[in-house]
């Protein structure tokens, strides 16, 4: 019983988030709002989180606060007008099949993004910007072993 029930919500969740995703294209919606609708809608759809879902407990707060609170602020800024052909337009799109080669894109761009940062983070490590400063535990001990009293 409880399985139905998260699964309909969930279903809901995404019919919504589809629903603002097709809003925020409309251009009958204020620029503000639109931006905050991608914004939200990106994040709901993209496969990495914020927070991974794995750490237990705050992991899953984005998905079930963060979310459905972005969702329920863009339905109250959105006109009704706008709201209602995006809802129409979501429902059309979700009998549709799930188009996997997207998600293979989303996930490239992903570790690609992963990848340049890593590289900047490691060259800017091994850059001289990041020289020690000081000397180290080891040799600051040695050094106070070599001092005369």
């Amino acid at each position: 019983m409880k399985l139905q029930l998260i699964k309909e919500n969930a279903r809901k969740l995404k019919a919504q988030t589809l629903a603002i995703y097709y809003a925020a294209r409309d251009p009958r919606m204020p620029f503000l709002v639109r931006v905050l609708a991608i914004l939200v809608a990106a994040y709901a759809l993209s496969p990495i989180d914020l927070i991974p879902d794995f750490i237990p407990i705050i992991g899953l707060l984005d998905d079930i606060i963060i979310i459905p609170a972005g969702l329920a602020l863009i339905m109250c800024l959105t006109p009704p007008s706008v709201m209602e052909s995006a809802r129409l337009q979501a429902q059309e799109v979700a009998g549709k099949p799930v188009s996997y080669s997207a998600a293979v894109i989303i996930i490239i761009i992903w570790l690609v993004l992963l990848w340049v940062f890593a590289r900047w983070v490691l060259t800017a490590l091994n850059s001289s910007q990041f020289v020690q400063v000081h000397p180290g535990p080891l040799a600051l001990i040695r050094s106070l072993g070599q001092r005369k009293i």
